[in-house]
């Protein structure tokens, strides 16, 4: 396959015609169909489905276009990597991970290197674990917060000097809010909306699920989700109460919201991660020194 061909699949599924990816690509309609057709052919499987005005994707479309997306995306980095080399170090350095405080430390970690090497650009990926880990696999991004219970053995990492603190999110104007803490007994009878990753079954130590003890398979859970913002609006909505961390309500600006701490108190880890033996630009090179040099701890 060609990195052309791909940008022009890329383009039809996006623009559903042949005649709108035409005119995108600047291209003739004729070029644009044969090269299509000569796609089809060389992976023997049927990408599209063709009608009179649209063309939509087939399920091996569609698993195309999610994989074309990674291949480009790895190719313009490696592009803007190499035009990036020179005497003044820049390129891009690309950061995922969950919604978390511990991004503070990273930003500041950002701003010290941004007065040393102005050219360096940083693109951050919100997303939950998996997502997270996937992208690091497949060289989509360099470097991942993980928050724990997760897996990190196959990775390289550093653990950040900060713990997330595990509560629920309410409504000011839940009863529940005129208390300092919510306990076990709170929560039994109570809709909940849980980050989806972390009611799994995992054989990592999950102290989430520990802290629920046999409760942890009787919850009410109404909704899920993986990104704090969408649950908070199900809060508001008086869908349920969401458990979640600390210090994130702020972060999406609802006023109509508060946070009451979990009794007893329940914290999670976090660590930075990276692949073993991962080649990097210069300028994650460079991020990664800087974290070992901020966050690894001293050898005795």
């Amino acid at each position: 396959m060609e990195i052309r061909v791909l940008r022009y699949f890329l383009a039809v599924a996006r623009e559903g015609t042949i005649v709108g990816a035409a005119k995108f690509l600047h291209v003739t309609q004729p070029t644009l169909s044969r090269q299509l057709q000569d796609l089809e052919e060389e992976l023997g499987q049927q990408l599209f489905i063709r009608s009179n005005r649209t063309i939509t994707l087939t399920p091996e479309g569609r698993f195309l276009r999610k994989r074309a997306e990674e291949i480009l995306e790895i190719v313009n980095r490696t592009e803007n990597d190499f035009n990036a080399m020179g005497e003044n170090i820049g390129g891009s350095v690309h950061i995922g991970g969950g919604e978390s405080k511990a991004m503070r430390l990273i930003a500041d970690t950002i701003g010290e290197l941004q007065k040393e090497y102005p050219d360096i650009r940083y693109n951050l990926y919100s997303g939950n674990a998996e997502d997270v880990m996937e992208r690091l696999d497949k060289g989509i991004l360099d470097f991942g917060i993980l928050i724990q219970p997760v897996d990190i053995s196959k990775y390289d990492s550093v653990a950040l000097p900060i713990r997330d603190v595990w509560g629920v999110v309410m409504r000011k104007d839940s009863p529940l809010a005129e208390k300092t803490a919510i306990t076990l007994r709170d929560l039994r009878s109570l809709p909940l909306i849980c980050s989806r990753i972390n009611i799994r079954q995992s054989t990592v130590k999950n102290a989430y699920a520990e802290w629920f003890g046999k409760s942890f398979e009787k919850l009410n859970i109404v909704a899920t989700y993986n990104l704090i913002y969408n649950a908070a609006l199900l809060v508001e909505a008086k869908i349920g109460y969401a458990l979640g961390l600390d210090g994130l309500i702020d972060a999406v600006g609802n006023r109509a919201l508060c946070f009451r701490p979990l009794e007893p108190k329940l914290e999670s880890g976090l660590n930075i991660v990276w692949k073993k033996y991962q080649v990097f630009s210069k300028a994650a090179e460079l991020f990664r020194d800087r974290l070992l040099e901020r966050f690894s701890e001293p050898e005795e």
